[in-house]
C-alpha cells in the first residue's frame, strides 16, 4: 500500500473514530444536565402530565446512555494511544516517557476541571493511562485476558466471596458519601467562592472515591486496553473483516445484553446480605455497561461502514469529537453555571424534558463554535497547549543529542 492510501485509510478512521467521540461526549453531555450536575433534584409544582412524561425521559435515557458514554469516550482514549505509539514509532522515537508525562498533565486538567464540576473523570483516565505503557508491550491475547478480567469486575467478586463466608463483614460502599453530601449542600447554596474550594476538596473525592466504589477503577483500564486492541486490529478502518467484525460485535452484544439486564435487575431481590447486594450490583452494572456500550459503539460504526463515510447526522459530530478535551471542561463550566446556586440556580426548577433541552443547547453553540474554530486551526485550544507540553523541550533535547 502506498503513503497515499495510507494516509486516506488513516483519515479516514480518524474522523469516524472522532464522530464517535462527539456522540460519547454529546451523551455525556446530556446526562450531566439530567443529573444537574450532581445536584440531584426533580422540581416541585409541576403538571402531573408533565412529571409522568419526565420520568419517562429520565429513565429512558439513563436506560439507553447511562454508563455508556463514560465507557465510550474510554474506549477511545486507549485507541488514541495506540495512534500516538503508532506515529511516534514511525518518527523512530519512544512515546512511552512522553505518554507517562502527558499523564501527569492530564492530571492538571483534572484539577482545572474539577475546580468547576465534582464530577470529573480526567484524574481516574490520568491514572489508569499509565497502566497503558507496560500493556503496549503484551501480545493481543494477553491483552485480551487482562481486559475480560477487568471488566468482570474481580475485586466485587472478591468481596461477595468473603461477605458470603464471613456474615459480620458490612462494606456498604459508600466511602463517597460524607463528600457528595457536603459538595451537594454548597451547590445548592453556596456562592462561588464556596463552589470552588468545595470543588476543589469535597468534589475531588466524591468523584474519585466514587469511580472507584462503583468499579470505574477494573472498568476504565479495561475498556483502555480494548480500544488499543481494536487499533491494532484495524477495526475502525473500513474494510470487509472490519464490516463483519462490528455486525457480529452488534448481535453478541445484543444477545448478552439480555440475561445480563434480568441478572442485574431481578437477582438482588433474592439476596439478603447487604454486602453481597451492594457488590453484586456494582459488578453486574459495569458488566452490563460493556454490553451495551458494545451495542451502540458496534451500532455507530457499522452505520458508518454502510454509507462508507459516515451519514451526515454522524458526520456533524466530528469538529465536536476533535476537540473532545475542550468541550468536555467546557460544557462542566456553562453546565455548573447554569444549575448551580452562584449561576442561574436552574437545578430545582428544571425536569428531565427541559434538562434535554437545555443539553442540546449547550451542545449546539459548543458545535458551532467547534466548527469555526477549526476552521483556522488544527486543534482545539486546550488540545493545542497539551500537544505542545506534551513536546515539550523535544527540540532541544535532538539539538543536544546531535
Amino acid at each position: 500500500m502506498d503513503k497515499t492510501k495510507i494516509q486516506a485509510t488513516d483519515s479516514s478512521r480518524l474522523a469516524a473514530v472522532d464522530a464517535l467521540r462527539g456522540w460519547a461526549l454529546f451523551a455525556i453531555v446530556i446526562l450531566h444536565c439530567l443529573e444537574h450536575y450532581n445536584l440531584f433534584c426533580i422540581p416541585d409544582g409541576l403538571p402531573v402530565w408533565l412529571q409522568k412524561v419526565d420520568a419517562a425521559v429520565f429513565d429512558g435515557t439513563f436506560f439507553i446512555l447511562g454508563g455508556n458514554a463514560y465507557a465510550t469516550f474510554s474506549l477511545l482514549f486507549g485507541f488514541s494511544f495506540f495512534i500516538q505509539m503508532r506515529n511516534a514509532r514511525r518518527r523512530g522515537c519512544d512515546f512511552r516517557a512522553r505518554f507517562a508525562w502527558r499523564m501527569l498533565l492530564l492530571a492538571c486538567f483534572a484539577l482545572l476541571h474539577s475546580l468547576f464540576y465534582n464530577g470529573d473523570i480526567l484524574l481516574l483516565y490520568a491514572f489508569c493511562g499509565l497502566f497503558l505503557i507496560p500493556a503496549s508491550s503484551c501480545s493481543n491475547r494477553t491483552l485480551v485476558i487482562i481486559s475480560v478480567l477487568l471488566m468482570l469486575q474481580p475485586v466485587a467478586w472478591l468481596k461477595i466471596i468473603h461477605a458470603s463466608f464471613n456474615p459480620d463483614y458490612v462494606d456498604t460502599d459508600s466511602l463517597f458519601m460524607p463528600f457528595a453530601i457536603a459538595a451537594d449542600k454548597v451547590g445548592r447554596n453556596g456562592d462561588i467562592v464556596q463552589t470552588l474550594w468545595s470543588n476543589l476538596h469535597d468534589g475531588i473525592l466524591y468523584s474519585n472515591l466514587w469511580q472507584i466504589e462503583s468499579g470505574r477503577i477494573s472498568l476504565t483500564p479495561a475498556l483502555f486496553i480494548t480500544g488499543m486492541l481494536l487499533g491494532r486490529m484495524n477495526r475502525f478502518a473500513i474494510s470487509d473483516s472490519s464490516k463483519k467484525f462490528w455486525l457480529k460485535s452488534f448481535f453478541i452484544s445484543l444477545t448478552a445484553a439480555i440475561p445480563l439486564f434480568c441478572l442485574k435487575t431481578y437477582v438482588p431481590s433474592m439476596l439478603e446480605n447487604p454486602t453481597v447486594i451492594t457488590y453484586y450490583n456494582v459488578a453486574l452494572a459495569r458488566i452490563f455497561n460493556v454490553a451495551t456500550t458494545a451495542i451502540l459503539v458496534s451500532a455507530f460504526i457499522s452505520l458508518w461502514f454502510y454509507s462508507r463515510d459516515g451519514y451526515k447526522l454522524q458526520r456533524l459530530l466530528i469538529p465536536y469529537g476533535r476537540m473532545s478535551l475542550t468541550n468536555y471542561i467546557t460544557q462542566s463550566v456553562i453546565g455548573v453555571a447554569l444549575f448551580y446556586n452562584f449561576g442561574a440556580g436552574l437545578y430545582d426548577k428544571t425536569g428531565a424534558t427541559m434538562c434535554i433541552a437545555i443539553a442540546i443547547g449547550i451542545v449546539s453553540v459548543q458545535l458551532a463554535w467547534s466548527r469555526r474554530w477549526l476552521r483556522s486551526h488544527r486543534q482545539g485550544p486546550l488540545e493545542y497547549i497539551w500537544k505542545k507540553l506534551t513536546w515539550l523541550n523535544l527540540s532541544t533535547a535532538s539539538a543536544a543529542g546531535h
